[in-house]
């Protein structure tokens, strides 16, 4: 009886570990490591490297995690015949359990930062000094829209619904509404000047504006279009996102060299020094912990979402670290 019993303990004690998730993956784009990594959520350990992919900055990952999309910072020098819309620039399209890249996509212009439709279909990749951005069905491969939508667009956000994206226009000063169904600008909402990266509320009611030149971060209502708030964040804001219950902003100043914590209920902000240069950054839901890459030196910071401080080092192999994209486990 009692080795029956053992039995059924140890055999309910196997399903239930196996119906625990893992811990996230975390890909992070090396720029001019020209790779992309894998990192181990649960680790903090580099677990792969996918080489071959030039300047990468703007990265995604398709809901299921089958695959990666890559943009370059690289572009090609058209030649005086070119047209002017000659592909000169190129996504790379990973696929990490065959460790390597499957595919490249002709885009028009270097890529700075990706963006993907909830049901992975679509890819908005932002083209700054072209003024657009371009759309890629990763059905077929291929850019199937080009939209303008003002000078520098720099980040773009979609809706959970996967019906409206938001583009911030660094050079413009504000962000546009992009209409997925027909693909086209339909609102121009305000921003603080040199609008950069972008975060939603949870409840999509907001959108968060890092402002890179002024130093602070605006708060957008989504519904009116209107900045109803603005905090003071400190010189070169760069990263932006939220934490894992929503209530604190996550910040990076990298001419102030500090890392800020943020209540947004009652902006009071807790600062933690960095240094060099703290750059992208991304909440790794689940976990506790935030990511936070240097511009200046090949490293990820761990940081502990509640006490703020540093919980680990990740020495990355070259380069520095850019837009992350997070797999759930």
């Amino acid at each position: 009886m009692k080795a029956y019993l053992s039995f059924l303990f140890l055999f309910w004690s196997s399903i239930a570990a196996s119906t625990v998730s893992a811990a996230p993956t975390v890909y992070i784009p090396l720029g001019t490591g020209n790779q992309v990594i894998a990192v181990d959520a649960a680790t903090d350990k580099i677990t792969a490297s996918y080489p071959e992919v030039e300047n990468a900055h703007g990265l995604v990952a398709t809901p299921d995690g089958e695959y990666l999309i890559a943009g370059s910072l690289n572009e090609r020098k058209l030649k005086p015949d070119d047209a002017k819309d000659t592909p000169n620039s190129k996504l790379f399209l990973i696929h990490p359990v065959h460790g390597h890249v499957m595919a490249t996509i002709p885009v028009v212009g270097w890529t700075h930062h990706l963006a993907i439709t909830p049901d992975g279909r679509y890819v908005i990749a932002t083209h700054a000094l072209r003024g657009n951005i371009s759309v890629v069905d990763m059905l077929g491969n291929k850019v199937v829209h080009t939209i303008k939508t003002g000078n520098v667009p720099n980040y773009t956000v979609i809706t959970k619904d996967g019906k409206t994206a938001y583009v911030s226009n660094t050079g413009s000063n504000n962000i546009v509404q992009v209409d997925l169904a027909n693909w086209k600008v339909t609102r121009t909402l305000e921003s603080g000047p040199t609008p950069e990266h972008l975060v939603f509320s949870p409840d999509e009611e907001i959108l968060y504006v890092a402002n890179t030149v002024p130093g602070t971060v605006s708060e957008v209502a989504v519904k009116t279009g209107k900045v109803i708030k603005t905090y003071k964040i400190g010189a070169g804001v760069h990263g932006l996102d939220l934490s894992d219950d929503g209530n604190t902003l996550f910040v990076t100043s990298k001419k102030d060299e500090k890392f800020v914590a943020m209540d947004i209920k009652t902006g009071k902000q807790r600062v933690l020094a960095l240094s060099p240069a703290p750059y992208h950054l991304n909440t790794i839901t689940g976990t506790g912990k935030v990511y936070v890459s240097s511009s200046k030196k090949p490293v990820i910071w761990v940081i502990d979402q509640k006490s703020i401080n540093v919980v680990d080092t990740i020495q990355l192999p070259a380069g520095e670290g850019h837009q992350m994209a997070i797999v759930k486990g």
